[in-house]
């Protein structure tokens, strides 16, 4: 079957708190960042949760990304590794609910725990996150189908694969295959942390000048280039540009940013609430891919990720319903109907 998306990256299960800022430094937990933590440290911050109200959804950057492809109607393999455990079993249904193809369902699944992400929202909508990987440590090449991969219109990688020596050799080894296949490739910066901690492994992912598309949030582009937007955005934008063929500045209520071909369009934003920024990019993604792999053009593509975006953030949780997206994708569709 062919896919318009094949993906790989941290299978993770996210549990979102509703917490105070006060809160937030009594756990110790760094703002706006992904701090990778260790099971004593998961196991004292749960024991320093519990009885709070908890919200628990799949996750992980990419799995939102392929998940939101899925809903809006494209087709998604996610190459993954999960644990033989209740959050393992959790997560696969919810990949078999949005009808998204997987290497888990084939062969045995890993003894241990399933990765997890502790999602901490403030009352500003930021997220921070502290991610135990568990069993998406030790991804490598078994999670990838060499034949699903050239039967793709793009492969995509997340960044968060750079903290980790064999999920980041498994996403290279599938980058090649991709590319020696004629597939698009495509990768996210994640988040600061990485550019900060996984420098060499991002610049590995992006490579040399062959990557189709690339996306990042403001913050994350002004960490990899060095430049701020409100000192010299030129200079910033000089710098991203060649990064990919379309690279995609993704900034929060002004919108995005798309650069390819020498030139910049500015798409604009979608008036929002923002209550919880947690799956924003992810999301921006998968719509923005979902429109490319559609016959929509690039600032059209980016339109559907900024309604799509906005609409997460305005609730809590990371992920939207397919009804929900169904709904956005046929006002967008009513706007550019397709010969």
């Amino acid at each position: 079957m062919h896919h318009h998306l094949y993906a790989i990256g941290n299978a993770l299960v996210d549990t979102e708190y509703e917490v105070t800022e006060a809160q937030l430094q009594s756990l110790g937990v760094e703002k706006h960042r992904m701090t990778l933590i260790d099971a004593p440290r998961r196991a004292d911050l749960l024991a320093q949760v519990h009885g709070m109200h908890a919200r628990r959804t799949g996750g992980g950057s990419a799995g939102n990304t392929v998940v939101a492809l899925a809903q809006l109607g494209g087709h998604a393999f996610y190459s993954c590794r999960v644990a033989d455990d209740e959050l393992g079993a959790f997560y696969r249904e919810d990949l078999a609910g949005n009808q998204v193809a997987t290497n888990l369902n084939h062969g045995p699944l890993a003894h241990g725990q399933t990765g997890s992400c502790m999602v901490f929202v403030t009352p500003d909508a930021a997220r921070s996150m502290c991610t135990f990987l568990g069993a998406t440590a030790e991804l490598d090449t078994d999670a990838l189908h060499a034949k699903d991969i050239s039967k793709a219109q793009v492969y995509y990688i997340e960044g968060y694969l750079s903290a980790s020596p064999t999920g980041l050799a498994a996403a290279l080894e599938g980058r090649a295959q991709a590319k020696a296949a004629g597939v698009a490739l495509a990768t996210t910066l994640s988040d600061v942390s990485m550019i900060n901690f996984c420098r060499p492994g991002l610049e590995a992912i992006v490579g040399t000048g062959d990557l189709d598309y690339l996306f990042a949030n403001l913050d994350e582009a002004e960490a990899w280039t060095g430049h701020s937007a409100a000192g010299d955005a030129r200079a910033l934008l000089a710098a991203m540009a060649p990064l990919a063929r379309t690279v995609c500045i993704t900034r929060g209520p002004l919108g995005c940013w798309v650069l390819e071909g020498g030139e910049v369009t500015a798409v604009p934003g979608v008036p929002a609430q923002a209550v919880d920024t947690n799956g924003a990019g992810d999301m921006f993604a998968g719509a923005f891919l979902y429109a490319a792999t559609h016959g929509y053009s690039h600032a059209q593509a980016a339109e559907l990720g900024n309604l799509t975006a906005a609409a997460v953030v305005s609730q809590h949780g990371n992920r939207l319903s397919t009804a929900r997206l169904q709904e956005i994708k046929a006002s967008f569709e009513a706007r550019y109907p397709r010969a």
